[in-house]
């Protein structure tokens, strides 16, 4: 079956790609929030903000015309990518859902929450092993044309994109109770997974040739291998850039965080050792 779809042009920036399946989680995540606020008294607002924020990039990534054009242009598909695993994402591990629903649960819903399969899911070594797993997974192998021609995978991706970011920056950021690491150690955290971008994208930016033969089908119409070669390329240079320099982004709160731990820790044990001179 050959691509229907016209070529993109900057008009076609006001069309959208609404998906009821995709609405309906969105719709049911910003309701089961604001339950929980409701719930929770004196639930600080700017978490609220960082989920309603996340949500917004959400759908701007999968309901507007970047979710329209993601199956024809891998270029576009990065910038999803990026807009759900490195800015949603990291909003919605500033929200901190899970401890909303800590507070706002049931006695049931506390004892899941500290249950072992929660506890193994977010260690730190865990997160930090899926997404070393997940990004060169769901882009260098034969699960992307399988995205590429499944539209229930492609969903599934999007999903995953944004679980597999939140428990990496839940980790990062440090906010939520649960397993953490030292406040030093977040900016190595960070790093350490720098590289796994980098790979992946200069793999694709250096390819001599179309890796997803979806595109031949996919891609817009009056396409040419070498276009569509020529947009591969583009799309891994936008997630070795643009995925690099998010990650740095993301390093500046951590690293406020940290010096600012190292200052209350500081006057912390200066005044426990002027008690003990006195």
């Amino acid at each position: 079956m050959l691509s229907t779809i016209a070529p993109f042009r900057w008009h076609d920036a006001t069309q959208f790609a609404l998906e009821p399946g995709a609405i309906a989680l969105m719709v049911v995540a910003a309701v089961l929030y604001a339950w929980g606020q409701h719930r929770v008294r004196e639930w600080p607002r700017s978490r609220s903000a960082y989920f309603a924020l996340g949500l917004l990039v959400t759908f701007i990534a999968t309901e507007s015309f970047i979710g329209r054009y993601d199956r024809a242009y891998f270029s576009d598909h990065m910038i999803q990518h990026l807009l759900l695993i490195m800015v949603a994402a990291p909003l919605f591990a500033l929200a901190t859902p899970l401890d909303l629903a800590y507070g706002a649960g049931s006695p049931g819903v506390r004892r899941v929450l500290d249950g072992r399969l929660v506890a193994l899911v977010t260690e730190p070594i865990v997160a930090f092993t899926l997404y070393f797993v997940f990004i060169p997974l769901s882009h260098l192998t034969s699960l992307f044309n399988e995205m590429l021609l499944h539209e229930w995978i492609h969903q599934f991706e999007h999903l995953g994109f944004l679980v597999v970011g939140y428990l990496f920056f839940r980790v990062a950021f440090g906010l939520e109770r649960g397993r953490t690491i030292h406040p030093g150690l977040r900016l190595v955290f960070v790093m350490a997974a720098v590289p796994v971008d980098t790979f992946t994208g200069l793999a694709l930016a250096m390819s001599s040739h179309n890796p997803f033969w979806a595109y031949r089908t996919l891609a817009p119409i009056g396409s040419t291998p070498h276009t569509i070669l020529a947009n591969v390329q583009l799309g891994g240079a936008i997630m070795w850039i643009g995925g690099d320099a998010l990650m740095l982004v993301a390093c500046i709160p951590i690293a406020v965080a940290w010096v600012r731990w190292e200052t209350r820790r500081t006057v912390e044990l200066d005044a426990r050792l002027d008690a003990e001179g006195r």
